[in-house]
């Protein structure tokens, strides 16, 4: 019988070619126009799980996109893992800033550029792969699920209820996702918690009409205007939040937590370098890494109105947009922050224009505790393929269904990425290193294999 490795080693052409095949495939969660596309992912999905082993593989629809489950049920006395991915991808715009097709997926410099290469196709389907690597070496030890959903990217709207209503289906005891990220491949790392998320979209509505800004500007306010003093007054000069009572449930870190995150390498100078960016801005009094994990934020994530195509024209606007988030810490409460959010712009419409506010989609945040015996059965995993023990580090992204999971099925989550932030995750030119691809592969058997010896049900 072959080794993991062995096997792996073997296979692993294959293993990028199949990956390969999924990234071509435009699953766009947010457009109409992908629904197709959607269908079509669910089905490869499907496809591949069966192919890998499973025993079933099968197709739930929803009221949006559909979500596919799969299993390897082997001895109901064995513990059981619950995976959970994403096939669902973000819009690839704007498309004139890739460098390749966003669903042609090139390989160049080691690394696998596409939209969804990393978020969350390559990291879900490394677990497809590590199932397939236990059947075919006869060693897997426990049961394995898989929930693959195709809305995580706007904001999982229909999960709760599928989740609610299959809670037998998806019994576990433990929840491991990748879909986050490590410091980097020589300082490995293990996120123990991810942000919540409170999405709003603002509406400025001026005159009944866009107007010559000749004729009428300096009499009527200008939308676009009045939404960037709104903008502008949500930060304070030392770039605090201003919203009333938005910091009333955030729970401070520890200075022993604040020690623990200081201990993470981290170059300043590189940072800014990857980005492009001459300074760093944020909430003054706190980190980078603190500013990116433990304090809650508001972006403005799209801004628009008037007229932005080619030349020139004189217009005052009729209207003006705005999407805006807010990332989450614990005890922040997304329907209390949004609600916040929604009131503060209502109120402070000026007068001359009209505001409407709405809510997009929200989250909970999420912490793991780093006593559990999954988490310690991760950091054993990581170090045994790593060489080295990881990092607890918190997360600055968002996965909506975290907080969802533990209500509904009462167990906790693990995190297991091997992306890295500089992966490009929601911009163009999105990518992941192949040798991160395979070393997920690598690790996620040895988890299962700790999980359940330190489970006490091997």
């Amino acid at each position: 019988m072959q080794s993991w490795k062995e096997y792996q080693s073997a296979n692993k052409d294959r293993f990028l070619n199949e990956l390969l095949e999924l990234l071509r495939i435009p699953s766009v969660s947010a457009r109409s126009e992908n629904k197709k596309d959607m269908i079509a992912c669910a089905e490869a999905v499907q496809k591949k799980l069966l192919e890998a082993g499973a025993g079933k593989a099968e197709i739930y629809p929803t009221d949006g996109h559909p979500v596919v489950y799969g299993e390897k049920i082997t001895d109901s006395s064995k513990p059981t893992v619950l995976v959970y991915g994403h096939y669902d991808v973000q819009p690839a715009d704007p498309l004139e800033l890739w460098n390749s097709g966003p669903f042609d997926p090139v390989i160049k410099d080691g690394k696998i550029f596409a939209r969804g290469s990393c978020d969350d196709k390559g990291q879900f389907y490394m677990h497809v792969k590590a199932l397939e690597t236990l059947v075919a070496t006869n060693t897997l030890v426990t049961n394995i699920k898989f929930i693959i959903e195709g809305e995580e990217e706007i904001g999982s709207p229909n999960l709760a209820k599928f989740v609610t209503s299959h809670k037998e289906l998806l019994k576990a005891d433990v929840i491991l996702i990748s879909d986050t990220a490590m410091i980097s491949m020589d300082t490995p790392s293990i996120d123990i918690g991810v942000r919540g998320l409170s999405y709003i979209e603002v509406e400025v509505t001026g005159p009944n009409r866009d107007l010559h800004s000749g004729v009428y500007g300096g009499a009527v306010a200008n939308p676009i205007t009045m939404l960037a003093k709104m903008i502008a007054s949500c930060h304070d000069e030392n770039n605090h939040i201003t919203i009333p009572g938005f910091y009333d449930d955030v729970v401070e870190s520890t200075a022993a937590e604040r020690k623990l995150m200081a201990e993470a390498p981290f170059d300043e100078e590189e940072y800014k370098k990857d980005l492009g960016v001459p300074a760093l801005w944020g909430e003054k009094g706190y980190t980078t890494n603190e500013r990116t994990g433990i304090r809650p934020t508001l972006e403005l994530n799209g801004i628009w109105g008037g007229y932005t195509g080619e030349g020139a024209k004189t217009v005052l606007p009729a209207k003006a947009y705005a999407k805006i988030s807010a990332r989450l810490v614990p005890d922040q409460s997304s329907a209390v922050i949004t609600e916040k959010l929604l009131s503060y712009f209502r109120s402070i419409a000026p007068a001359g224009v009209t505001v409407k506010a709405e809510e997009h989609h929200g989250g909970e945040p999420y912490m793991t505790p780093i006593d559990s015996v999954a988490y310690k059965a991760a950091a054993k995993a990581i170090e045994t393929t790593f060489g080295k023990p990881p990092i607890p580090v918190r997360g600055g992204g968002s996965i909506p269904i975290c907080a969802l999971f533990e209500k509904e099925l009462g167990i906790k989550i693990v995190f297991m990425g091997f992306g890295l932030d500089s992966d490009n995750l929601h911009s163009p030119n999105e990518k992941f290193d192949i040798l991160n691809f395979y070393k997920g592969i690598e690790t996620i058997p040895y988890f299962h294999r700790y999980f359940a010896e330190m489970s006490g049900k091997k």
